[in-house]
């Protein structure tokens, strides 16, 4: 019984010297509970570079153009709790062609506007996104060069982490289709292709 009330009078000057040295902190300094993490900002607008590796096929065509490609990125975030809304465009250029007697294609660059849907936990976002697909296939063969510009679809998924205030770092996959609908001696070609790229972003 004793051993029990030495114990609950130490209990109980614990928390008074607490609540005393808590009464004497400066305005705006407190205790925060281990719970309460910091939350991390994603809203604003960014601006960014990227880089990765595309590959894909060529309707009404046994080429399968592929390659590095890279670019810049920019756009804004908005949120709300832990639920991330943005839009982004993008503008790469690509070293993506190949090769099959007597065609060559060759993707030379392409972009896209996006919408942006993702959840943020903390640091990390976890979003997908879609949009307006554009940019050029180009033909060479015989001796002739052909380039057609097409609008298209994108869509995709990818992970955001934030390492400070003002940088994060992704990787993000997209598949994109530009319309088959251009024609290249006598026959129309779009192309379609797959693309893991890794970025940087500088939040404003």
């Amino acid at each position: 019984m004793t051993k029990k009330i030495v114990l609950g009078a130490v209990a109980a000057a614990l928390m008074a010297a607490t609540s005393a040295h808590a009464a004497d902190l400066p305005a705006g300094i407190g205790y925060s509970a281990p719970s309460q993490a910091l939350v991390y900002s994603w809203m604003g607008p960014y601006l960014g570079l990227n880089l990765g590796y595309e590959w894909g096929s060529v309707s009404n065509n046994p080429t399968r153009p592929n390659g590095l490609e890279g670019g810049i990125q920019g756009g804004y975030n908005w949120q709300n709790g832990q639920y991330v809304f943005g839009v982004e465009t993008d503008l790469q250029l690509s070293g993506a062609d190949d090769v099959i007697a007597p065609w060559k294609f060759s993707n030379p660059w392409f972009g896209t506007t996006r919408a942006r849907i993702g959840y943020a936990a903390n640091n990390i976002l976890f979003y997908g996104t879609g949009g307006l697909a554009y940019g050029s296939l180009k033909l060479d063969s015989a001796g002739l060069t052909e380039t057609k510009t097409s609008l298209g679809w994108a869509i995709g998924a990818g992970v955001e982490m934030g390492l400070t205030p003002n940088w994060s770092a992704k990787v993000e996959y997209l598949y994109f289709s530009l319309s088959d609908r251009a024609r290249f001696i006598g026959t129309t070609n779009g192309l379609s292709a797959s693309l893991l790229r890794l970025g940087v972003n500088y939040h404003f």
